[in-house]
Protein backbone atom coordinates (compact mmCIF):
# COMPACT_ATOMS: atom_id res chain seq x y z
CA UNK A 1 0.00 0.00 0.00
CA UNK A 2 1.50 2.72 -1.69
CA UNK A 3 0.25 6.42 -1.77
CA UNK A 4 -0.85 9.74 -0.69
CA UNK A 5 -4.23 9.91 1.22
CA UNK A 6 -6.40 13.33 2.04
CA UNK A 7 -8.31 13.61 5.28
CA UNK A 8 -10.57 15.95 6.21
CA UNK A 9 -9.13 16.61 10.26
CA UNK A 10 -12.09 16.89 12.56
CA UNK A 11 -11.66 19.19 15.84
CA UNK A 12 -10.28 17.77 18.88
CA UNK A 13 -7.95 15.00 17.52
CA UNK A 14 -4.23 16.06 16.92
CA UNK A 15 -2.54 15.09 13.79
CA UNK A 16 -0.97 11.98 15.45
CA UNK A 17 -3.99 10.62 16.44
CA UNK A 18 -5.60 11.13 13.03
CA UNK A 19 -2.51 9.33 11.53
CA UNK A 20 -2.57 6.52 14.79
CA UNK A 21 -6.63 6.26 13.78
CA UNK A 22 -5.46 5.66 9.69
CA UNK A 23 -2.87 3.35 10.65
CA UNK A 24 -5.05 0.79 12.70
CA UNK A 25 -7.84 1.06 9.95
CA UNK A 26 -5.29 0.49 6.84
CA UNK A 27 -3.02 -2.14 9.37
CA UNK A 28 -0.03 0.08 7.98
CA UNK A 29 2.88 1.79 10.68
CA UNK A 30 5.06 3.25 7.51
CA UNK A 31 2.37 6.26 7.49
CA UNK A 32 2.99 10.19 7.81
CA UNK A 33 1.66 13.55 8.07
CA UNK A 34 2.49 16.53 5.93
CA UNK A 35 1.99 19.27 8.22
CA UNK A 36 0.73 19.62 12.07
CA UNK A 37 -2.57 21.26 12.47
CA UNK A 38 -3.76 21.76 16.06
CA UNK A 39 -6.24 19.51 17.95
CA UNK A 40 -8.77 22.99 17.70
CA UNK A 41 -8.42 23.13 13.69
CA UNK A 42 -9.96 21.00 11.20
CA UNK A 43 -9.65 20.57 7.41
CA UNK A 44 -6.91 19.09 4.92
CA UNK A 45 -4.52 16.41 6.39
CA UNK A 46 -2.53 14.99 3.57
CA UNK A 47 -1.08 11.46 4.59
CA UNK A 48 1.76 9.54 2.98
CA UNK A 49 1.33 5.89 3.07
CA UNK A 50 4.08 3.59 2.72
CA UNK A 51 6.91 4.27 -0.19
CA UNK A 52 5.43 8.03 -0.45
CA UNK A 53 6.04 8.75 3.14
CA UNK A 54 9.27 10.31 0.88
CA UNK A 55 6.80 12.76 -0.04
CA UNK A 56 6.36 14.05 3.03
CA UNK A 57 8.89 16.36 2.95
CA UNK A 58 8.24 17.17 -0.45
CA UNK A 59 4.28 18.03 -0.02
CA UNK A 60 5.09 19.43 3.87
CA UNK A 61 7.06 22.05 1.79
CA UNK A 62 4.14 23.26 -0.41
CA UNK A 63 1.96 26.48 0.29
CA UNK A 64 -1.17 26.18 2.35
CA UNK A 65 -4.68 27.93 2.42
CA UNK A 66 -6.92 28.59 5.53
CA UNK A 67 -9.82 30.30 6.63
CA UNK A 68 -9.64 31.30 9.62
CA UNK A 69 -11.67 32.52 12.73
CA UNK A 70 -10.61 35.45 15.41
CA UNK A 71 -12.86 36.45 18.46
CA UNK A 72 -11.82 39.71 19.97
CA UNK A 73 -11.27 40.72 23.58
CA UNK A 74 -9.21 38.29 25.14
CA UNK A 75 -5.17 37.14 25.00
CA UNK A 76 -4.58 33.32 26.18
CA UNK A 77 -1.51 31.60 26.72
CA UNK A 78 -2.09 29.80 23.28
CA UNK A 79 -3.40 32.43 21.39
CA UNK A 80 -6.55 30.72 20.72
CA UNK A 81 -9.66 29.96 22.73
CA UNK A 82 -8.18 26.61 24.20
CA UNK A 83 -5.96 28.75 26.46
CA UNK A 84 -5.53 30.04 29.71
CA UNK A 85 -6.79 33.69 29.71
CA UNK A 86 -3.96 36.09 30.38
CA UNK A 87 -5.86 39.49 29.48
CA UNK A 88 -9.69 40.57 28.93
CA UNK A 89 -10.54 43.83 27.58
CA UNK A 90 -13.38 45.61 24.99
CA UNK A 91 -12.15 45.88 21.73
CA UNK A 92 -13.61 46.91 18.58
CA UNK A 93 -12.75 47.61 14.85
CA UNK A 94 -13.12 49.41 12.06
CA UNK A 95 -13.77 47.43 8.98
CA UNK A 96 -11.53 49.72 6.42
CA UNK A 97 -9.19 49.49 8.80
CA UNK A 98 -9.34 45.98 9.28
CA UNK A 99 -8.82 45.40 5.31
CA UNK A 100 -5.73 47.59 5.17
CA UNK A 101 -3.85 45.87 8.06
CA UNK A 102 -4.94 42.63 6.55
CA UNK A 103 -3.58 44.15 3.13
CA UNK A 104 -0.04 45.25 4.74
CA UNK A 105 0.45 41.81 5.62
CA UNK A 106 1.09 40.70 2.39
CA UNK A 107 4.72 39.89 1.55
CA UNK A 108 7.98 38.42 3.81
CA UNK A 109 8.12 39.00 7.24
CA UNK A 110 9.39 37.66 10.26
CA UNK A 111 7.01 35.86 12.46
CA UNK A 112 7.60 35.08 15.85
CA UNK A 113 6.93 31.28 16.69
CA UNK A 114 4.69 30.59 19.90
CA UNK A 115 5.72 29.28 23.25
CA UNK A 116 2.92 26.75 22.26
CA UNK A 117 4.71 24.47 19.45
CA UNK A 118 6.52 21.67 18.97
CA UNK A 119 9.86 24.38 17.54
CA UNK A 120 12.73 22.90 20.16
CA UNK A 121 14.89 25.54 21.62
CA UNK A 122 18.17 24.32 23.12
CA UNK A 123 17.18 20.42 22.70
CA UNK A 124 13.60 21.10 24.27
CA UNK A 125 10.42 21.75 22.61
CA UNK A 126 8.88 24.98 23.18
CA UNK A 127 5.96 23.75 25.15
CA UNK A 128 7.75 22.26 27.72
CA UNK A 129 9.15 25.86 28.48
CA UNK A 130 5.63 27.11 28.82
CA UNK A 131 4.47 24.14 30.79
CA UNK A 132 7.19 24.37 33.29
CA UNK A 133 7.06 28.27 33.15
CA UNK A 134 10.25 28.88 32.01
CA UNK A 135 11.22 31.45 29.89
CA UNK A 136 13.09 31.20 26.83
CA UNK A 137 13.59 33.80 23.96
CA UNK A 138 11.00 32.64 21.63
CA UNK A 139 12.66 32.95 17.95
CA UNK A 140 11.52 34.29 14.61
CA UNK A 141 11.25 32.43 11.04
CA UNK A 142 10.89 34.11 7.59
CA UNK A 143 7.08 33.32 6.52
CA UNK A 144 5.34 34.83 3.08
CA UNK A 145 2.12 35.67 3.01
CA UNK A 146 1.03 34.85 -0.40
CA UNK A 147 -2.95 35.91 -0.27
CA UNK A 148 -5.46 37.33 2.64
CA UNK A 149 -8.94 38.62 1.99
CA UNK A 150 -11.43 39.60 5.05
CA UNK A 151 -14.41 37.30 4.49
CA UNK A 152 -16.68 38.63 8.07
CA UNK A 153 -16.67 41.64 10.40
CA UNK A 154 -18.34 42.17 13.34
CA UNK A 155 -17.78 44.47 16.65
CA UNK A 156 -16.21 41.87 18.02
CA UNK A 157 -14.99 39.07 15.69
CA UNK A 158 -13.34 38.52 12.25
CA UNK A 159 -12.54 36.11 10.00
CA UNK A 160 -10.60 35.84 6.45
CA UNK A 161 -8.75 33.40 3.91
CA UNK A 162 -5.11 32.82 3.87
CA UNK A 163 -2.22 31.82 1.81
CA UNK A 164 0.49 31.24 3.22
CA UNK A 165 4.37 29.49 2.95
CA UNK A 166 5.56 26.71 4.72
CA UNK A 167 6.57 27.27 8.37
CA UNK A 168 3.93 29.89 9.40
CA UNK A 169 1.59 29.61 12.05
CA UNK A 170 -2.01 31.24 11.59
CA UNK A 171 -1.95 31.87 14.95
CA UNK A 172 0.44 34.31 15.26
CA UNK A 173 -0.59 35.79 12.32
CA UNK A 174 -3.54 36.92 14.05
CA UNK A 175 -1.51 38.11 16.62
CA UNK A 176 0.61 40.16 15.00
CA UNK A 177 -2.73 41.78 12.71
CA UNK A 178 -4.51 42.41 16.09
CA UNK A 179 -1.29 43.99 17.63
CA UNK A 180 -0.90 45.97 14.71
CA UNK A 181 -4.92 46.96 15.44
CA UNK A 182 -4.38 47.56 18.98
CA UNK A 183 -6.42 45.23 20.02
CA UNK A 184 -6.14 41.56 21.87
CA UNK A 185 -7.64 38.53 19.91
CA UNK A 186 -7.23 34.83 20.09
CA UNK A 187 -7.83 32.51 17.35
CA UNK A 188 -11.33 30.99 17.77
CA UNK A 189 -11.62 28.71 14.23
CA UNK A 190 -9.07 27.28 12.08
CA UNK A 191 -9.99 25.34 8.76
CA UNK A 192 -7.15 24.14 6.24
CA UNK A 193 -8.99 24.25 2.75
CA UNK A 194 -5.96 23.64 0.51
CA UNK A 195 -2.27 21.99 0.98
CA UNK A 196 -0.47 22.34 -2.30
CA UNK A 197 -3.03 20.64 -5.16
CA UNK A 198 -4.77 18.97 -1.75
CA UNK A 199 -7.86 20.44 -1.99
CA UNK A 200 -10.16 19.86 1.16
CA UNK A 201 -13.42 18.82 -1.30
CA UNK A 202 -11.18 15.79 -2.48
CA UNK A 203 -10.42 14.79 1.03
CA UNK A 204 -12.32 12.05 3.30
CA UNK A 205 -13.70 11.78 6.97
CA UNK A 206 -12.44 9.13 9.25
CA UNK A 207 -16.18 7.78 8.80
CA UNK A 208 -15.10 7.12 5.23
CA UNK A 209 -12.38 5.44 6.08
CA UNK A 210 -14.12 2.99 8.19
CA UNK A 211 -16.58 2.56 5.82
CA UNK A 212 -13.99 1.82 3.16
CA UNK A 213 -15.17 4.86 1.08
CA UNK A 214 -11.53 6.66 -0.23
CA UNK A 215 -9.53 6.50 -2.58
CA UNK A 216 -5.51 6.21 -2.26
CA UNK A 217 -3.77 8.50 -4.77
CA UNK A 218 -0.67 7.17 -6.30
CA UNK A 219 2.96 8.07 -6.51
CA UNK A 220 2.35 8.34 -9.82
CA UNK A 221 -0.88 10.30 -9.76
CA UNK A 222 0.82 12.64 -7.47
CA UNK A 223 3.90 13.57 -9.48
CA UNK A 224 2.62 13.30 -13.04
CA UNK A 225 2.23 16.38 -13.80
CA UNK A 226 4.84 18.12 -11.45
CA UNK A 227 7.86 19.14 -13.74
CA UNK A 228 7.81 15.39 -15.00
CA UNK A 229 10.36 14.09 -17.88
CA UNK A 230 10.03 10.89 -19.82
CA UNK A 231 13.30 9.56 -19.38
CA UNK A 232 15.09 6.57 -22.23
CA UNK A 233 16.84 3.49 -21.18
CA UNK A 234 20.81 4.93 -21.45
CA UNK A 235 19.29 8.09 -18.65
CA UNK A 236 17.45 5.35 -16.57
CA UNK A 237 20.26 3.24 -16.07
CA UNK A 238 22.06 6.38 -14.77
CA UNK A 239 19.54 7.57 -12.45
CA UNK A 240 18.68 4.10 -10.95
CA UNK A 241 22.08 4.11 -9.27
CA UNK A 242 21.76 7.39 -8.07
CA UNK A 243 24.01 9.17 -10.70
CA UNK A 244 24.52 12.97 -11.19
CA UNK A 245 23.47 13.90 -14.48
CA UNK A 246 23.55 17.42 -16.33
CA UNK A 247 20.76 19.88 -15.54
CA UNK A 248 19.56 20.11 -18.64
CA UNK A 249 16.18 21.32 -17.72
CA UNK A 250 17.86 24.15 -16.17
CA UNK A 251 14.95 23.81 -12.79
CA UNK A 252 15.47 23.46 -9.49
CA UNK A 253 13.45 19.53 -9.11
CA UNK A 254 12.54 17.43 -12.30
CA UNK A 255 10.35 14.24 -12.15
CA UNK A 256 11.96 11.41 -14.09
CA UNK A 257 9.62 8.60 -15.37
CA UNK A 258 9.86 5.38 -17.30
CA UNK A 259 7.50 3.03 -18.35
CA UNK A 260 5.33 4.95 -17.25
CA UNK A 261 6.03 5.43 -13.53
CA UNK A 262 7.97 7.63 -11.27
CA UNK A 263 11.32 6.41 -10.70
CA UNK A 264 13.10 9.67 -9.00
CA UNK A 265 13.06 13.38 -8.11
CA UNK A 266 16.37 14.75 -9.05
CA UNK A 267 17.18 18.58 -7.41
CA UNK A 268 19.85 20.59 -8.78
CA UNK A 269 23.20 20.02 -7.31
CA UNK A 270 25.55 22.93 -7.74
CA UNK A 271 24.99 27.16 -7.41
CA UNK A 272 25.31 27.47 -11.48
CA UNK A 273 22.05 25.29 -11.81
CA UNK A 274 24.14 23.10 -14.47
CA UNK A 275 23.45 19.24 -12.86
CA UNK A 276 21.51 17.53 -10.80
CA UNK A 277 21.31 15.06 -8.11
CA UNK A 278 19.50 12.73 -6.85
CA UNK A 279 15.96 14.37 -3.59
CA UNK A 280 14.11 11.05 -3.68
CA UNK A 281 14.39 7.70 -5.37
CA UNK A 282 11.14 5.13 -6.15
CA UNK A 283 13.52 2.37 -7.49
Amino acid sequence: MDGILMINKPKGLTSRDVVNKVSKILNTKKIGHTGTLDPIATGVLVLCIGKATKLVDVITGTDKEYVASVKLGELTDTLDTEGKTLEQRKCFINKDELVNVLDSFIGKYDQEVPIYSAVKVNGKKLYEYARRNEKVNLPKRKVEIKKIELLESSNDSYSFKVTVSKGTYIRSLIKDINDKLGVIGVMSDLLRTRQGKFKIDDAYTLENILDNKYKILSINDVLKDENCVTIDDNLFNIIKHGGIINNVYKDDYVTFMYNNSVIAIYKKYDKDNTKMKPYKMFV
